[in-house]
């Protein structure tokens, strides 16, 4: 029999907690430790946004957040660029001691905002009053929380963790001095590090290197905290390959729609080779390309837009008809039915007289961001999801799961009366030309011998028998009666330049002048929607949804009320920039792990163990340079 194990709970309180990535993975943390099983509870989550707290509850399926403005007043206002509101007040350590349930947390994770620290933002603007205000919320978030903790618990949090961006360190040096002196000053050992991969903590399907501050009260905790174990990393095409196909909102909800971008921002997009980026585009021999239609081949024909369409049959419908039913429309903008165009070479085979390809240059500038339009492989690691928007960071994928190239024998039918086609090994319908259009219908003893009889409209009808079946009895005549000509208007085509006939209650191509000559061509340079675009190597370079950026940042698929993940109350803008700046789940979980392993022992009195592991709070280490992203 197994020994009875006992469930500890140890605290943690969240500041800048956003929509609540880090509180999902420090409530999945669990460590069995000396007949223990310890985990988190959650205290609260604070944050100033009410969006994101709103958005933090739906996703962790628990009401832990806070909506708490932790701004000084002169913050306030170089921020916001005006006074606050009368009713406006600073937040005082007794405010965050009621948030923190009236207790000291075992464990305090801050991830104050970094974008006035980020390498994504001009220089010049990092240095405004603005941004600087902001910055130094990670001063002041902690030293409030210290404070509420100390003057009102008498004790401080075991541990603290800090998260943000590599760039704190050049952008944010008399900050980080801050922090350091008021950790050491209320009795921490403190680890600052800017090169912490939180890829490779949570083994994820991107890289995304960190600065992190781990500090461990060496009174409450006088044993080390050990570093997580590293994990490979996963491509994001191991990420991205189960989910629904992009632009399927009713399997991956709102947030997974395509980009509605320019064309050619599309244009640029599939003449970056897939890892590149921007600078690419300056290579590229564009005056000697062409953008060329590719219509499918073989059964159901699709007939090209600019040639002469094949007779109208009267068994008009794709699989039933003789005659062309499909036409390979490129004006179409709709998710649901994309124009799929190619980029090859001028000289290749293919249509030469399709329309040129837009410039695709971009000018140099210092401020442009390296990875901007940046082409994912497939079979790579992503680079960081930041919350910015396409064309700032590397938010696009080449994704080789769009295949229009069929073998030109796929479905075939070979007329009875020519040479058969070479017997393959693949002789099967959908790989060769396996089908054959057999006029023959054999006699056999049995059949009954009205089978498919047409009747003369002058002769005596044949029995009526109770198979009432126009092949198995004489169910069919050859009815002279039929001297009605179509109304005016059956098959019409309306010109582009005169006015619409009346929309009819039978408006169908075969009943009314329900066709149209629609002479557009292929989109404009700033034509927006969602265009199929195939790369020289052979894959679709498309911008990744909001919903695949959530799931590379470890966000559950589904909400815990059933629904696909989404964000409430915001734009996919702001979605992209909540997700952009979450903390990776399945990263916090690992580190929420060590952690919990680390209260554990000091809680059994166990300060000292051998390990493997790497040391990740030492007493003294040198710092390396910093990773900037």
């Amino acid at each position: 029999m197994a020994p009875f194990k006992v469930n500890t709970q140890k605290t943690i309180a969240l500041l800048f907690g956003g929509i609540g990535g880090a509180t999902l993975g420090y409530m999945s943390s669990r460590v069995e430790y000396g007949g223990h099983i310890h985990s988190f509870n959650v205290l609260c989550s604070i944050d100033s946004d009410p969006v994101a707290c709103m958005n933090h509850d739906l996703i962790t399926g628990e009401p832990t957040s806070v909506c708490m403005d932790l701004f000084k007043r002169w913050q306030y206002t170089a921020w916001h660029g005006c006074a606050p509101p009368p009713e406006w007040q600073e937040v005082t350590p007794a405010d965050l001691w009621k948030a923190f349930q009236y207790q000291v947390p075992d464990f305090l994770f801050s991830s104050p905002p970094c974008k006035g620290l980020s390498g994504l933002l001009p220089n010049e603007k990092a240095k405004s009053d603005k941004y600087q205000a902001l910055n130094y919320l990670t001063v002041h978030g902690l030293e409030l929380a210290l404070r509420a903790c100390d003057e009102y618990g008498g004790k401080v949090p075991g541990v603290i963790q800090l998260e943000n961006v590599p760039r704190i360190t050049t952008r944010g040096a008399s900050l980080l001095k801050q922090i350091k002196k008021l950790l050491i000053k209320y009795g921490y050992a403190v680890s600052i590090r800017p090169d912490h991969n939180l890829g490779e903590i949570g083994g994820l399907g991107q890289n995304r290197v960190r600065f992190l501050i781990m500090a461990r009260h060496e009174t409450q905790v006088p044993n080390f905290i050990e570093y997580p174990e590293k994990k490979p990393l996963r491509s994001i095409g191991d990420v991205l390959k189960d989910l629904p196909y992009p632009g399927d909102v009713g399997a991956g909800g709102p947030l997974h729609r395509l980009s509605k971008l320019q064309f050619k921002t599309w244009m640029r997009l599939a003449l970056i080779p897939a890892g590149g980026d921007w600078r690419d585009l300056q290579t590229v021999d564009y005056q000697n390309l062409r953008v060329m239609h590719e219509p499918r081949r073989g059964a159901f024909e699709v007939a090209a837009w600019e040639n002469t369409s094949r007779t109208v049959t009267s068994s008009s419908g794709p699989g039933q008809s003789n005659g062309v039913t499909s036409v390979a429309d490129p004006r179409s903008q709709h998710e649901d039915h994309l124009p799929v165009f190619r980029v090859q070479p001028a000289g290749g085979a293919g249509d030469l007289q399709s329309a040129d390809i837009a410039n695709p240059n971009l000018s140099e500038r210092s401020s442009r961001h390296a990875a901007t339009y940046r082409i994912v492989r497939m079979h790579e690691p992503a680079p960081c999801v930041t919350g910015t928007r396409f064309g700032s960071g590397a938010l696009a994928i080449a994704d080789m799961r769009v295949n229009t190239k069929l073998m030109p024998d796929s479905y075939g039918v070979q007329d009875w009366e020519e040479t058969a086609k070479t017997v393959r090994s693949a002789n099967r319908t959908m790989q060769a030309a396996a089908a054959v259009a057999d006029p023959c219908i054999k006699d056999r003893p049995g059949r009954y011998t009205d089978k498919f009889r047409m009747q003369d409209a002058g002769l005596p009808a044949a029995t009526v028998t109770g198979v009432t079946d126009v092949q198995s009895g004489a169910q069919l005549i050859a009815d002279p009666a039929l001297g009605n000509s179509p109304r005016s208007g059956t098959f019409g085509v309306q010109d582009w330049q005169e006015t619409g006939k009346t929309v009819t209650g039978s408006a169908d191509v075969h009943a009314s002048a329900a066709a149209i000559a629609d002479p557009r061509p292929i989109p404009q340079d700033t034509d927006r929607g969602v265009y199929m675009i195939i790369a020289e190597d052979g894959t679709w370079h498309r911008p990744l949804t909001t919903y695949e950026l959530a799931m590379l940042q470890c966000f559950p698929a589904h909400l815990p009320d059933g629904r696909p993940f989404q964000l409430i109350g915001c734009a996919d803008a702001k979605a992209r920039e909540y997700i952009g700046n979450a903390v990776p789940k399945d990263s916090a979980m690992e580190m929420g792990n060590v952690v919990l392993l680390a209260l554990a022992q000091a809680e059994a009195g166990d300060h000292f163990s051998m390990s493997w592991n790497e040391v990740w709070v030492a007493p003294e280490e040198n710092q390396p340079e910093a990773m900037v992203h």
